[in-house]
């Protein structure tokens, strides 16, 4: 296939364009800045939008675009950039996907990111995708992230809205983060650490990604592991995965005063599960956590 890619300069994006290009398929990278490699398409997801012709000989597209979650502290300026970011760039890339499709040419597949924000804080109960959307901040944004996909479908383009976990790699994300403090013996748990952290490896994101553009699973499709640990677990295993204690904690008054207002999303509870991904057949490489740190902490 030929695959076109947004957000590929990221975690996810990287590895997935590596893995693609490993499959022998072709790719098409979405960037915001100039062009520098033959391979590479300029867009302005925020303003100008995406050439409809940069589409007509694409048969995926893998939207990953957008904001850095953890990235700045939460100004009210910095959440519409949360917002803006997913929401703008999935209507400009659904509507170049329309625009391109209207000779019978263009993608028909989309997979969009979305994430298991979208649940909200759901205590310890286990969320599948048939759950509503919870009434955080983020479930907000991914309510609304996932509704501009919606046109898309209406057309007949078969839509995945990846409802990812916490991915779990040494490059980068929440892991990459922390891990130089767990090596040194002061990694901890966040608050009570009762909150259930669905965690996904790198590589099994990337599996179910390019797993997705060859089955036929549509709408929403949790990207998680089987067995969402709480964050208390999390911390214990991880340690052990670095052979350090894991002893420290951070309360929940001081997570405001560094994060502010994500602080209350950083405490809040997922169980996901990927029901849909396993009822389609997908075969987790690390089904379980401590395989998952095992080969993160090393990846």
């Amino acid at each position: 296939m030929k695959v076109a890619v947004t957000g590929s300069s990221g975690l996810i994006g990287q590895a997935l364009v590596t893995a693609l290009h490993a499959d022998g398929h072709a790719v098409a990278r979405l960037v915001r800045r100039a062009t520098r490699a033959p391979d590479e398409v300029r867009w302005d997801p925020t303003g100008g939008g995406l050439d409809p012709a940069a589409l007509v000989d694409v048969d995926a597209v893998v939207h990953l675009s957008g904001a850095g979650v953890g990235d700045h502290r939460w100004t009210e300026q910095y959440k519409r950039v949360l917002y803006d970011s997913r929401i703008e760039s999935t209507r400009a890339v659904v509507t170049a996907m329309l625009a391109a499709g209207r000779d019978g040419a263009g993608p028909r597949t989309l997979l969009c990111a979305s994430a298991v924000g979208w649940y909200g804080d759901t205590s310890d109960r286990v969320m599948d995708e048939t759950a509503p959307a919870g009434d955080t901040f983020l479930a907000g944004i991914c309510r609304d992230w996932e509704a501009a996909t919606e046109p898309a479908a209406e057309a007949g383009i078969r839509v995945a809205r990846m409802r990812s976990g916490l991915v779990l790699s040494r490059r980068g994300g929440l892991l990459g983060k922390v891990l130089p403090l767990f090596r040194l013996g002061l990694g901890g748990r966040l608050g009570h650490g009762r909150q259930y952290w669905p965690w996904i490896s790198l590589a099994d994101e990337i599996g179910a990604i390019t797993y997705l553009l060859s089955e036929d699973v549509h709408g929403p499709v949790n990207l998680t592991g089987p067995e969402p640990v709480t964050n208390a677990e999390f911390t214990r295993r991880l340690g052990r995965a670095v052979h350090r204690p894991a002893v420290a904690w951070v309360p929940r008054s001081a997570l405001r005063v560094v994060l502010g207002e994500f602080a209350k999303e950083s405490l809040g509870s997922q169980r996901a599960v990927p029901s849909v991904l396993e009822s389609a057949g997908y075969r987790f490489q690390h089904p379980n956590i401590d395989t998952a740190l095992a080969w993160a902490v090393e990846n």
